[in-house]
């Protein structure tokens, strides 16, 4: 289990899963074997599976426990739910809440949730099924969520040529939260209570956000999909299949190590294989990972 202490913060990182779901050849459309050779002796095996050519990827929560509360930063894929499009995600049965509960919290201990977007791997926990029901997991929690982002899918959710939205996710894992009274919509830069700020990141979605943990002079930046791999720190132009806004997803991703290697924040990815998180370093013109 993942630790990091910032300023009187403590991180933890929840894992959901952690395994080879995509060939990086696919992943990043400027892979190539030849740009990765030189880095194989930190990626394999925890990110990436030279004999497959597939990245290991994990997929996880952060728990922050700051000023007596307790906050989660995006929340997976969630059990039970129906994902065809991705069939090693689809109808997962995962100890996700016992993993939570060895980090010494219940569902009903958490007072917020912050997702950084709404794509499917992010939001899945919001809500669990409950007699043929999807409720919401955290029952106490304020849930924030981008205004940009629920806009943007909640029009595709309405266009009957294109929903589900999100692989059904927005449905089943983003309405019944906003149905329940407890979402929190935030546009554009603003800070949430004392320790959190976000800060707008678009290209992967159109409301993408990093969430920022400031605590006695110390930083932690929450990216998500801004960056979803450690090689992405040496070659920033890269972007995922998923990302909707290609041109875009690189001025967030360099602003953000920008950001993280001028301020000495840590980065705590939602996607990065183990140790899962690093500080960033400048380098040249560029950038390396510090993990340890």
């Amino acid at each position: 289990m993942t630790t990091a202490t910032i300023g009187a913060a403590k991180i933890t990182r929840i894992e959901e899963t952690y395994g080879h779901f995509f060939a990086a050849n696919k992943f990043f459309a400027e892979w190539s074997d030849e740009a990765a050779a030189e880095h194989l002796s930190w990626m394999a095996p925890n990110h990436y599976d030279p004999a497959t050519g597939f990245l290991k990827i994990s997929i996880h929560s952060w728990l922050i426990e700051v000023g007596g509360k307790k906050i989660l930063i995006d929340t997976c894929i969630g059990n039970h739910k129906s994902r065809k499009a991705r069939p090693f995600w689809d109808q997962l049965d995962t100890p996700y809440l016992s993993r939570l509960a060895a980090a010494g919290v219940k569902p009903e201990d958490i007072d917020m949730v912050m997702c950084t977007h709404l794509h499917v791997d992010h939001v899945g926990w919001n809500t669990r099924l409950d007699n043929g029901r999807w409720v919401p997991t955290f029952p106490n929690a304020r849930y924030v969520f981008s205004k940009t982002d629920y806009d943007f899918f909640l029009a595709i959710e309405r266009d009957p040529k294109q929903s589900p939205a999100v692989m059904g996710s927005f449905r089943d894992s983003v309405l019944p939260i906003v149905e329940a009274g407890l979402a929190q919509m935030v546009d554009g830069a603003q800070a949430i209570e004392e320790h959190f700020a976000v800060e707008p990141a678009p290209g992967h979605t159109p409301g993408h956000v990093v969430i920022k943990l400031a605590s006695r002079n110390a930083e932690a930046l929450f990216p998500g999909d801004v960056i979803h791999h450690a090689i992405q720190v040496y070659h920033p132009t890269w972007n995922s299949f998923a990302c909707l806004d290609p041109a875009t997803a690189v001025v967030s991703r360099r602003k953000l190590l920008e950001d993280c290697a001028g301020s000495g924040a840590l980065l705590a990815p939602t996607h990065f294989g183990a140790p899962h998180i690093c500080h960033i370093d400048h380098k040249g013109d560029g950038f390396v990972p510090r993990f340890g």
